[in-house]
């Protein structure tokens, strides 16, 4: 018993790439006893959640169950739990149904959607961080079409087939490409009074370039690979209004335009969750604008070096003296960087700060479309494509979920299908277009009988 009690208690607070990296890196470690709390009882491989919101993989291809990831580490214990608070002071974390106390403390609880100030955005243009928020995409992009094929005014059906996408990163460019494609390739036979391929693609993108982020020639490529597929892309433009009919835009030169629409998605902007804030706030610091901890070289929080925040919620300055990306890689490697650390410490021993190695950065566009900067090398078309697949499917924690997304990417790339073409409802919900379907059939019901 009095070893059991002498163990370093690590508590790990977030199961997604940082939170999970960690708890593996303590593998075999019989000196820690590791608690691992997350509000969903899976991890999440979200860098393919645009392809559950376009129908080309179903939800379990992408998720794995944290307690099966885990069972062979006997000293990992999973709660599947909320946190409400972190005392820094008597090293406790406060949860819904009891507290924990730590020895070491690694928050990676990631980040949310960001609307600007514009909350009331939300309902009309669902984000994409959760599988939910997937599902909701690809409902509404689906019936969409669905919606288009039942109407008979021209200008509405036009209104059903026009879609807009906030923001011109990865994911947005991701699934403008997918939508695309869905249009001119998928859906292309499949209806009977409207042609999916007249379909109306919006990019919308606040700076001078989609894709910020990469070389100004992979932008360049990305925006001919999408205009390929039929995307209009509109730059230095900015959202001033949503709502479920149209979306308001301003060009840089002040004048303001509606676009009927009927489907916004948002992919414009993240802020962390206000576990930051409640942080910064006990050791007196303050956040980004985007909400982000400030931390120290050894990614703790300053005041408390047995507190460690990594991945999106931590701003960490790299070499160039910028904010580390909120990048899968960068959580991945800091959560590795942390467990060694504790470790180290543990021997009395120490490591040097934690630097990060950029391994590249790519974005898919679509069917045998995609760029990729890898160190000096850049690739766009099929090579940045092949590579991207590559390189998610070994991202994926378990293998089962590494067959089965292969598997199905064969049979999409041969068939030019998107077997997950699922139209659900929330349970208990009724969604403002499911009454409008609802209403649609009632109306033409009552027709019959006057």
């Amino acid at each position: 018993m009095v070893a059991e009690n002498k163990k370093h208690r690590v508590v790990i607070i977030g199961g997604g790439f940082g939170g999970l990296h960690a708890v593996k890196q303590f593998a075999g470690n019989k000196s820690v006893e590791i608690t691992l709390i997350d509000k969903r009882n899976f991890h999440l491989f979200q860098p393919l959640l645009y392809q559950v919101a376009t129908g080309g993989l179903s939800s379990a291809n992408i998720a794995s169950p944290i307690r099966s990831v885990v069972k062979k580490q006997k000293n990992v214990r999973v709660l599947m739990e909320h946190v409400k608070d972190i005392d820094l002071a008597s090293r406790r974390v406060r949860l819904d149904f009891e507290d924990i106390e730590y020895d070491s403390l690694i928050v990676a609880t990631g980040t949310k959607s960001s609307y600007f100030g514009h909350n009331e955005w939300e309902r009309f243009a669902p984000s994409l961080k959760t599988i939910e928020d997937a599902i909701e995409m690809r409902r509404r992009i689906l019936l969409a079409f669905e919606m288009a094929e039942i109407e008979k005014d021209p200008e509405k059906i036009r209104q059903w087939l026009t879609f807009v996408v906030v923001g011109g990163g990865p994911t947005g460019v991701e699934l403008a490409g997918a939508i695309a494609e869905i249009s001119r390739s998928t859906l292309r036979k499949d209806f009977r009074n409207i042609h999916p391929q007249d379909a109306n693609i919006i990019l919308i993108e606040g700076s001078d370039r989609i894709l910020g982020a990469y070389e100004a020639i992979l932008s360049q490529k990305a925006e001919e690979q999408l205009a390929g597929l039929g995307v209009k892309i509109v730059k230095k433009t900015f959202v001033t209004d949503i709502s479920d009919r149209f979306v308001k835009i301003k060009s840089p030169d002040g004048k303001e335009e509606a676009i009927s629409c009927r489907t916004v998605l948002w992919a414009a902007g993240i802020e962390s969750c206000s576990l930051g804030k409640k942080l910064s706030d006990q050791i007196g610091a303050q956040t980004d604008r985007m909400g982000r901890v400030f931390t120290n070289s050894d990614c703790s929080l300053p005041q408390h070096p047995e507190v460690f925040v990594i991945g999106d919620l931590g701003h960490f300055k790299g070499r160039d003296g910028k904010p580390l990306p909120g990048v899968a890689q960068v959580a991945i490697q800091q959560g590795r960087y942390v467990s060694k650390l504790i470790q180290r410490r543990l021997k009395n021993g120490n490591m040097p700060p934690f630097a990060y190695r950029d391994l590249g950065s790519m974005a898919t566009i679509g069917r045998s479309r995609a760029v990729a900067q890898i160190g000096f090398v850049k690739l766009w078309g099929y090579l940045a494509w092949a590579a991207w697949l590559f390189i998610h499917l070994i991202g994926l924690v378990q293998y089962s979920n590494r067959v089965l997304v292969l598997a199905q990417w064969t049979w999409n790339y041969w068939s030019f299908s998107r077997t997950a073409r699922l139209i659900t409802y929330p349970c208990c919900t009724n969604t403002q277009l499911q009454e409008e379907l609802e209403k649609k059939r009632c109306d033409g019901d009552n027709a019959k009988f006057q």
